[in-house]
């Protein structure tokens, strides 16, 4: 049956060795059932890398299928630019009612806005506000401890009768002490304790019951929905059972911290996630439960799976499941995300056609950005559309066959201005940025006023041996360097102006298309 919905479910900071199709050094020990049948329903690509391993670029990129030095919005405080066309205005214009449950991390561009008259409190100023989404039910997940705004996810947790200004904070993502004191899951070293809030109530509960009633209220009007789970981002911290589900045992020696780091590596080692990670112990609290609320979303995604199959939705829906970056969870003394390690570029990432056969694997280099003309494609859109993408459409690996022409290698972008690694390395704001180039054997990592990276992904899979700085890879790097040059002078520039636009206009220069220009 041809696709008639898109659901587009992405989970956050998920690595790709961390579920139980995972294929990656050293590989946590976890079964996600639910989520491994329904990638196998379609097409696994094991080489796919996010956009930018940090949140808002990352996100910006998958929703606009363009690169983050294209789209504009590089670091996760930076506003997605007026005008920028996103996912949820191309689906519109195919016919399907776009919406979100879950995060997004959109920041708006309220400058933009008010320069063009554009309120809040109209329909295309929402739009505008909300990457292009109706926020059905947007929640992004971080709330600092001052009072949040009674709405989405709070409202819900007032609502069941849970008390507090934050109820997010203090209820879901705090355990109670002895003494009946907060323990707050901002501290990693709570990690091991059960959030307050009953499994139920949880994030990845309210959001998975928020998009359901989307696909119900929908009944068999056309739709795309982007589910965005917030976890297993933290606060590291699970309810019950899925706190105490997994014990030490399931902990991975990290990878060892470098002995001779790259600089931008050394300054990050240096920021306040790493030290955390690098304390005795804490890993051994913090993964166990990174591993917990996986298992939390993979039963989750079980129980919307079943609830598509009895309403006849895994017939006309394509479905894509991804991560918007990684996690280091201590490996390589580092925490949160941020560089190019597999275990924080790179995604997991399947793609279920309905029409299509499934339990195919991929190796070929994929990125985030080729989901936006993967999901036109399906639905029969404008070819000149797809042609203002960076992203290519997935279609020929979903059917089982080779691409005429397919990129050599996957990139990944980083802008690190606004970390405190970019002070420490006196580096000017507008040249703290980094591009990795992921082959099938090289990953090469460019960096402004800095040495380079490479590492020998079939010799040395968990990347521990540097190889940038050494001279005997000189003409390795020199050829990854042209390489990444040639895919710059690739990329497109013209996002206002489709290629059969261009067409059109390819002639000698004319005025009124009779008078030209410099005729004797």
């Amino acid at each position: 049956m041809p696709v008639r919905n898109i659901l587009f479910i992405m989970a956050d900071q998920l690595r790709a060795d961390c579920w139980g199709a995972g294929i990656g050094v050293p590989g946590a020990k976890i079964e996600t059932p639910h989520l491994e049948a329904l990638a196998r329903r379609g097409t696994r690509f094991d080489r796919a890398y996010c956009p930018a391993p940090i949140c808002g670029p990352s996100r910006m990129g998958f929703y606009t299928g363009l690169y983050p030095s294209t789209h504009g919005a590089t670091v996760n405080q930076a506003p997605l630019p007026l005008g920028t066309v996103t996912l949820g205005d191309r689906m519109r214009k195919l016919g399907l009612r776009t919406a979100l449950a879950g995060k997004t991390h959109m920041k708006a561009d309220r400058e933009g806005m008010a320069r063009m008259g554009l309120s809040d409190l109209s329909d295309q100023g929402v739009l505008a506000a909300e990457c292009g989404f109706e926020p059905f039910a947007r929640d992004d997940g971080i709330h600092p401890l001052e009072k949040p705004p009674n709405k989405g996810y709070n409202a819900y947790l007032r609502g069941k009768g849970y008390d507090g200004d934050n109820p997010w904070h203090d209820h879901a993502n705090s355990a109670l002490g002895p003494d009946g004191e907060i323990l707050s899951g901002w501290y990693l070293r709570h990690a091991d304790k059960p959030a307050r809030v009953a499994p139920e109530d949880s994030e990845t509960a309210w959001t998975t019951d928020r998009a359901m009633a989307f696909i119900d209220e929908q009944g068999d009007a056309p739709w795309c929905l982007h589910l965005s789970y917030i976890k297993p981002h933290w606060p590291y911290i699970a309810p019950k059972p899925y706190c105490g589900l997994f014990g030490p045992d399931s902990v991975w020696p990290a990878a060892p911290t470098a002995a001779d780091p790259h600089p931008v590596y050394r300054a990050f080692l240096d920021h306040t996630e790493s030290v955390g990670f690098r304390r005795d112990g804490a890993r051994e609290r913090v993964i166990p439960t990174y591993l917990g609320l996986i298992r939390e979303l993979d039963d989750h995604i079980g129980r919307l799976t079943a609830f598509l199959e009895e309403r006849g939705r895994l017939d006309d829906t394509m479905i894509a499941f991804v991560s918007d970056h990684g996690d280091y969870l201590g490996d390589y003394g580092l925490g949160e995300k941020q560089l190019f390690h597999d275990v924080s570029a790179r995604i997991p990432f399947f793609v279920v056609h309905p029409d299509l056969p499934g339990g195919q694997v991929s190796q070929a280099p994929v990125e985030g950005i080729d989901l936006v003309p993967t999901f036109l494609d399906a639905l029969g859109g404008d070819p000149h559309d797809i042609q203002m993408l960076d992203g290519q459409p997935l279609t020929p690996f979903l059917r089982g066959e080779a691409p005429p022409a397919w990129r050599a290698a996957a990139c990944c972008e980083l802008d690190y201005a606004t970390r405190q690694a970019r002070v420490a390395l006196g580096i000017a704001p507008k040249r703290a940025r980094g591009w990795m180039l992921r082959g099938e054997r090289w990953k090469y990592v460019h960096w402004l006023d800095l040495p380079p990276q490479l590492y020998d992904m079939i010799e040395d899979p968990r990347e521990l041996r540097d190889l940038g700085r050494d001279p005997a890879h000189a003409a390795t790097v020199r050829r990854m360097r042209d390489l990444l040059f040639d895919q710059f002078a690739d990329r497109l520039t013209r996002t206002s102006f489709t290629a059969a636009e261009v067409e059109a206009e390819t002639a000698d220069y004319t005025f009124g298309g009779r008078i030209k220009m410099g005729v004797w």
